[in-house]
C-alpha cells in the first residue's frame, strides 16, 4: 500500500507560469492534502521551479526530482514515478490545471474499491496540434479558478473529442497529458523516444497489453493551458517516433495510427480487419528487400505496409502482391506511397 491515495506525476521544464497555475488548482483540491503529493520530474537547469514550488509551502506537499541530462519527457516522467509513494498515479502535463473536486472524485468513483484500471481524463481547450502558437496570453489564476467552478456545475459535456468517437483501439486515446491508474501498473516510458510525442501511446500500450481496461473517463477532466508551440518541429520528430513504435510493436493497429492518426486509426480498423481478414496480411522480409501482401509465416511482419518501420530509402526491391492492391483505394494508395518512401528501386 502507497502512503498516499494519490500521487500527481508532472514533468517539467520551462514553462513558469503554466507550473504555477497548476499547483494553484491543486492547492484548493477538496482531497486533503495529506492524502495526495505533487511529485516534480524536472529536466530543467534553471532552478525556477523551485521558488515557484515555495510559493505553496503548507499548501502543497510537492517533492522534485532533478536531473542534467537533457529533455526528454518520458524519463523526466520516470523520474518523479520512481518517488512516486500514491496508491494511485495521475500523470499529468504541467498546461494542465484540475477543478477544485478532480482528485476527490477521481478516487471515489473510479479506484475507491481498488479497481485496476486506466482512467483518461478530457482535455477542455485543447486543439490536437492544428496550428502555431507564437504568443501566448497568460491569464491569471482567478481567470481559471472562475473557469474550472464554473464547469463544476455544469460538467465538462463532451468537449474532448475522444469522447464521441469509436474507441476500438484502447490506447490509442491514452494521452498521459492527464491519465490515472494504480501505481503498481504504471511501469516506466521507454526512453527511446526523442522530441515530440508517440512515448505515451507506446506506454499506454504496454498498459493495454497487460489486460488493464483503459477508459475513457468524462467525468474526470481539467482545462489545458496555451503554451508556445511549432506544428512543423513536432512533426519532425513525432514521425521517427512512429517508426520505432511501430518496429517495437508490428501490428494492424499500430500500423493504422502511424498511417492515419489515432482518430482516424479508431474509425478505420474494424473496416481494414474484415477487408484483410482479420489481419491476415504480412510483409516478408527478404534479405535487402520487401514481399507485401503474404500469408503469415517465416520471415513475415504483421504489417499491411500502409507504415512501415524503415528509413527514407533503405530497402532494396519491393515487390506488391494482387492481395494489396485490390485493397480499397484508401488503403492501396497508402501502401504506394509508404513502398516508395522507404524503397530505393
Amino acid at each position: 500500500m502507497g502512503d498516499r491515495r494519490i500521487s500527481v506525476v508532472i514533468p517539467y521544464r520551462e514553462r513558469a507560469s503554466n507550473l504555477r497555475l497548476a499547483l494553484s488548482a491543486l492547492a484548493e483540491q477538496t482531497l486533503p492534502m495529506t492524502d495526495f503529493e505533487v511529485v516534480l520530474g524536472v529536466l530543467d537547469d534553471s532552478g525556477e521551479h523551485a521558488a515557484i514550488c515555495r510559493e505553496f509551502t503548507g499548501r502543497l506537499d510537492v517533492v522534485t526530482v532533478t536531473s542534467s541530462r537533457p529533455w526528454q519527457v518520458g524519463e523526466a516522467r520516470n523520474l518523479a514515478l520512481r518517488q512516486a509513494t500514491g496508491e494511485i498515479v495521475v500523470l499529468m502535463d504541467v498546461d494542465m490545471v484540475l477543478p477544485a473536486h478532480a482528485l476527490e472524485d477521481l478516487h471515489d468513483t473510479h479506484f475507491r474499491y481498488g479497481q485496476r484500471a486506466c482512467v483518461v481524463g478530457q482535455m477542455l481547450d485543447y486543439d490536437n496540434n492544428t496550428g502555431d502558437v507564437t504568443d501566448v496570453d497568460t491569464q491569471p489564476w482567478e481567470h481559471y479558478r472562475k473557469l474550472l467552478a464554473d464547469l463544476a456545475v455544469t460538467g465538462p459535456g463532451d468537449q474532448d473529442p475522444r469522447m464521441t468517437v469509436p474507441h476500438v483501439i484502447p490506447w490509442a486515446f491514452a494521452w498521459t497529458a492527464l491519465i490515472a491508474l494504480p501505481r503498481e501498473l504504471a511501469g516506466e516510458f521507454d526512453p527511446g523516444f526523442h522530441g515530440y510525442g508517440v512515448e505515451d501511446l507506446e506506454w499506454a500500450y504496454r498498459v493495454a497489453r497487460s489486460g488493464t481496461p483503459i477508459l475513457m473517463g468524462r467525468d474526470f477532466f481539467g482545462v489545458h493551458l496555451p503554451h508556445v508551440r511549432s506544428v512543423a518541429a513536432n512533426k519532425l520528430s513525432e514521425a521517427p517516433n512512429y517508426r520505432y513504435f511501430l518496429r517495437k510493436w508490428p501490428g494492424l493497429d499500430v500500423e493504422l495510427a502511424c498511417a492515419f492518426g489515432d482518430f482516424e486509426a479508431n474509425a478505420l480498423y474494424p473496416e481494414l480487419r474484415r477487408a484483410t481478414a482479420g489481419g491476415a496480411l504480412h510483409t516478408r522480409v527478404t534479405g535487402d528487400g520487401l514481399v507485401l501482401g503474404v500469408p503469415p509465416g517465416p520471415g513475415t511482419l504483421p504489417l499491411l505496409g500502409l507504415a512501415l518501420p524503415f528509413e527514407d530509402g533503405s530497402v532494396g526491391r519491393c515487390e506488391v502482391r494482387d492481395t494489396v492492391t485490390a485493397l480499397p483505394a484508401r488503403y492501396r494508395d497508402r501502401i504506394l506511397a509508404e513502398v516508395s518512401r522507404v524503397s530505393r528501386t
